[in-house]
C-alpha cells in the first residue's frame, strides 16, 4: 500500500510522483548539453512538470485533517474542520422543501427537469431454460421543464384538496421510481401533505401495516401495482382513494374488483380536477420547518417496517451536508434516477439535484445499461442514451458491474487479458498517488466507461459497505471518484461522505458539515474510545438531520434517539473507528456480531465482505449460532462460473437445481472460499466450515433482501431453516 492510502503512516515511502520527479530531473540534466533538443522537447517536459505538481497537490489534499474531536478527547464529538458550526440549510432563504422547489423554478424555469424514455416496443423472449423474459426497445428521453412540472404540482395538489385531502394529513406512496413519483412528492411538500413512503417490493402484510398505521385516506401507486393493492384492499378500511400513475406500456389499468368504498382514479384525472375553476384557486397552507415532510417506512430487514418521521428541517439539513461534498453540482450535470425513491439516499439525491438545476432522467435496474436483463439485444440501455454525469449506486450494483467487466476481460484471450491487466496495474498505482492516465482513459478504458454512458464524473455509493477492490475498479475503469457515504433513514441519509480528493479506500469519510459524530464504548463487543491505534465504539450521530423518531412507536424512539447535552442523538448500532485525519471506518455492527460456543465473536458482515467479490459468488449470507462452534454460509453462486467449475469436475449434469444440490460441488466451492478467506486474513473461527448453494436468486421480490439489496437475515434464516439444520447436523 502506498503512503497516501494509509492515514496512520507518517513515514514517507517511494511513490509514483517521487519516481517521476527523479526521471524529469535526470532528463533535464541530460538535455542541458543540447539546447536545441531541449527546446524541442520543452512542451513535453512542461506537461510532465504540471503532472508532478498536480499529483503533489492531490497527495497533500488527500492527507489533510478533515475532522477533529471538539476538545481533543477521542470520546468527544467529531466535527468537520470546514464548518465548526453545524450547517442547517442549503440556501439561507429556503428552510422548507417547497421553498427549495420554488427557488429552482424561478432560476431554471425553461430548463430540462424530469425525463422519461418512450417505450417503442415490448416482446416476450423465451430463454433456453424455458423461462420467459420481457424485453423492451426504448426511444429517446422526453423532457418536462421546471415550469411544466410546477404546473402539474399545483394542479395535482388542488385536485387532492378537492378530493378532501387536508394539510398535515398523510398521503401514502407505494410506487416504483419514475417522474410521476417525484411530481407527487413535490406536490405533498408544497401543500403540506406528509408523504408516507413504502417500498414497492414489500409483502402484503407490510403494505397493509404501513397503510393502516399511517391512516392515509389517499394512496398513490402505479398501474402495475394495482393488483398488489387489490389483494389487501379488504384490510385497509380507511383508504378512500387510490390514485394510479399510467402504465409505462400504456396498457389499461386493472381498476375492477376493489371494495365499493374505494374510488380508483388516474393521476391525470386528479390533475384535471385541480384545473377546474371551482378548485384552482383554493388557498395553499405551506409547511413550516418543523412540519412533517416524510414518514419513510424502512425496508423491514429485521421485521415489520418502522416509519421514520422526517421534518422539513431534517431533510434540508441533511441535504446541506451532502451537497457540500459534490463540487460543481448544477445545470451542466445530468443525474440518472433508478434506485427506489422510497429509500432516503435516492430521495435526498434527487431533491438536491432539482434544487441545483440538475435534470433527472429516469431508469430502472432492469433497463440501466445495454446489457440489462430487460433491454432487447442490440438496443440501447438508459445510460447509453442519457449519458449521465452523476449517479448513486448501492454496492451490489457496482459489484455486478465489476464482475461483468472482469468476466469479459478473462474471455478476451491471453493477449487482451495481459494488456488489460498491465494497463490496469499501471493506472492503479498512479491513481493511488494522485495521478491519472489521459491516453488510457480515451483508449483502453473508453469501452468500459461507455457501459454507463461514458460521461460519469462522480458516483455516490451508500446503503452498505463498498469493498476496496470494487471502489478501485470504478476509479480506474470509469475514470471518476467514488464517494462512499454513511447514513441512515433516521439521519436523512446524511452522516459522512468521502471527499473527492480523498485517495483512500475502505472508509466512509469525515462527518458532514450538518452533523457531528461521536463514538460510545460498547463493552460487550470489546470496543472503547481508549483502544489503540484508533478510538472505537458505537457510532452516534447528532445534528439538524436527526429525525423526529418512529411513527407511533415511542418505545423504540426512546431506545434509539436521545437528548443529551442540548443536542439530539441517534444511536446507530454500527461500530466504527476514527482515523487521525478525522475519517470514519465502519468495522462492525452490533446485530451482526455473534458469539460462538467457545466465546469467539464472528462479525457476519465482515466475513461476507471478504468473500463476496469472488467470481463464484453472486450473493452470500453468513450464519452463526451461539450454541455452535463454527459459522456456515448460504451462497447464491454465479451461473457461469459454477457451471465452468462443474465442467472441470466432469459432473454428469448441467441442470441448475441439480448442480446446487451436488455435495461434491458444495465442497469444491467451500475450498475456493477457504482460500479467499485466508488471503483476506480472516481468523480460523470466522471462516464458514460448511455451505449451501442456493439456486434461487435473492431479489427484493423474494423478500430475502431489501430494495437496497441488504440481507434480510431473519427471512433468510427462516427460508433456509432446513438447510441450516442440515449443515449443523441436526
Amino acid at each position: 500500500m502506498s503512503q497516501c492510502t494509509d492515514p496512520k503512516s507518517k513515514k514517507a515511502t517511494p511513490t509514483t510522483m517521487h519516481m517521476l520527479s527523479a526521471h524529469v530531473a535526470g532528463v533535464l540534466q541530460y538535455l542541458s548539453a543540447s539546447p536545441l533538443l531541449l527546446l524541442a522537447v520543452l512542451p513535453l517536459i512542461s506537461l510532465l512538470l504540471v503532472s508532478v505538481v498536480l499529483a503533489a497537490i492531490k497527495l497533500a489534499m488527500s492527507r489533510r485533517i478533515r475532522a477533529r474531536p471538539q476538545d481533543g478527547n477521542p470520546a468527544a464529538p467529531y466535527r468537520s474542520v470546514d464548518s465548526p458550526e453545524l450547517k442547517t440549510m442549503m440556501f439561507e432563504e429556503c428552510d422548507t422543501i417547497d421553498k427549495l422547489w420554488s427557488r429552482a423554478v424561478g432560476l431554471y424555469a425553461t430548463k430540462k427537469c424530469l425525463g422519461t424514455r418512450e417505450l417503442l416496443s415490448e416482446e416476450d423472449e423465451v430463454q433456453p431454460n424455458g423461462k420467459v423474459f420481457k424485453k423492451v426497445i426504448l426511444g429517446e428521453y422526453k423532457w418536462q421543464t421546471y415550469t411544466d412540472v410546477d404546473r402539474r404540482i399545483v394542479s395535482l395538489g388542488q385536485g387532492l384538496a378537492a378530493l378532501g385531502q387536508k394539510p398535515r394529513n398523510n398521503v401514502l406512496m407505494l410506487a416504483e421510481t419514475r417522474a410521476d413519483w417525484m411530481v407527487t412528492a413535490q406536490t405533498c411538500f408544497k401543500f403540506n401533505y406528509p408523504l408516507v413512503t413504502i417500498y414497492a417490493t414489500l409483502g402484503e402484510e407490510a403494505i397493509a401495516h404501513g397503510i393502516n398505521e399511517s391512516e392515509a385516506t389517499h394512496v398513490f401507486t402505479n398501474a402495475e401495482l394495482l393488483p398488489k393493492i387489490k389483494n389487501v384492499a379488504g384490510k385497509i378500511p380507511k383508504v378512500q382513494y387510490i390514485i394510479y400513475m399510467d402504465a409505462l406500456n400504456n396498457k389499461p389499468a386493472a381498476t375492477e374488483g376493489f371494495p365499493a368504498g374505494i374510488q380508483i382514479l388516474s393521476m391525470a384525472q386528479v390533475e384535471e380536477m385541480g384545473t377546474r375553476a371551482e378548485n384552482a384557486n383554493r388557498p395553499i397552507q405551506p409547511p413550516v420547518p418543523d412540519d412533517l415532510a416524510v414518514i419513510m417506512y424502512t425496508s423491514g430487514s429485521t421485521g415489520l417496517p418502522k416509519g421514520v418521521m422526517i421534518a422539513h428541517r431534517n431533510l434540508i439539513g441533511g441535504m446541506a451536508g451532502q451537497c457540500d461534498r459534490i463540487p460543481g453540482l448544477g445545470p451542466k450535470d445530468t443525474y440518472i434516477g433508478y434506485l427506489p425513491l422510497a429509500h432516503v439516499l435516492e430521495l435526498s439525491a434527487e431533491i438536491s439535484c432539482l434544487a441545483f438545476g440538475t435534470p433527472i432522467g429516469y431508469s430502472s435496474p432492469l433497463t440501466l445499461s445495454d446489457q440489462s436483463s430487460k433491454i432487447k439485444r442490440g438496443s440501447k440501455g438508459d445510460a447509453s442514451v442519457l449519458r449521465p454525469t452523476l449517479m448513486a449506486a448501492v454496492p451490489v450494483i457496482m459489484d455486478r458491474i465489476y464482475k461483468t467487466v472482469m468476466d469479459k476481460v478473462n474471455e478476451g484471450g491471453k493477449w487482451k487479458k495481459a494488456m488489460f491487466n498491465v494497463a490496469y496495474g499501471y493506472k492503479l498505482k498512479l491513481v493511488e498517488n494522485g495521478s491519472d492516465t489521459p491516453l488510457l482513459n480515451r483508449s483502453l478504458f473508453k469501452p468500459v466507461r461507455s457501459i454507463l454512458g461514458g460521461k460519469i464524473r462522480m458516483m455516490l455509493s451508500g446503503g452498505a459497505p463498498l469493498s476496496a477492490t470494487t471502489q478501485r475498479f470504478m476509479n480506474v475503469c470509469f475514470c471518476c471518484p467514488v464517494l462512499q457515504g454513511y447514513g441512515l433513514t433516521e439521519t436523512c441519509g446524511a452522516g459522512t461522505v468521502t471527499e473527492v480528493d480523498d485517495l483512500t479506500t475502505g472508509r466512509v469519510g469525515a462527518p458532514l458539515i450538518c452533523n457531528e459524530i461521536k463514538l460510545v464504548d460498547w463493552d460487550e463487543g470489546g470496543y472503547t474510545t481508549e483502544d489503540k491505534p484508533y478510538p472505537r465504539g458505537e457510532i452516534v450521530l447528532g445534528g439538524p438531520n436527526i429525525t423526529m423518531g418512529y411513527y407511533k412507536n415511542p418505545q423504540q424512539t426512546a431506545e434509539d434517539f436521545r437528548e443529551e447535552g442540548g443536542n439530539r442523538w441517534f444511536y446507530t448500532g454500527d461500530i466504527g473507528e476514527f482515523h487521525p485525519d478525522g475519517c470514519l471506518k465502519i468495522i462492525d455492527r452490533k446485530k451482526d456480531l455473534v458469539k460462538l460456543q467457545a466465546g469467539e465473536y464472528v462479525s457476519l458482515g465482515k466475513v461476507e465482505a471478504a468473500l463476496k467479490n469472488n467470481s463464484l459468488v453472486d450473493n452470500i449470507c453468513v450464519y452463526a449460532s451461539s450454541d455452535q462452534h463454527y459459522a456456515i454460509a448460504l451462497v447464491v453462486p454465479n451461473h457461469k462460473h459454477l457451471k465452468n467449475l462443474s465442467a472441470k469436475m466432469e459432473l454428469k449434469t448441467d441442470q441448475w437445481e441439480e448442480l446446487c444440490n451436488d455435495p461434491d460441488l458444495e465442497k469444491e466451492v467451500l475450498k475456493v472460499l477457504h482460500k479467499v478467506a485466508k488471503e483476506a486474513k480472516l481468523e480460523r473461527f470466522e471462516i464458514p466450515q460448511k455451505l449451501r448453494l442456493c439456486s434461487e436468486s435473492w431479489t427484493p421480490d423474494t423478500g430475502l433482501v431489501t430494495d437496497a439489496f441488504k440481507l434480510k437475515r431473519k427471512n433468510l434464516q427462516s427460508h433456509y431453516s432446513q438447510d441450516i439444520a442440515r449443515l449443523y447436523g441436526s
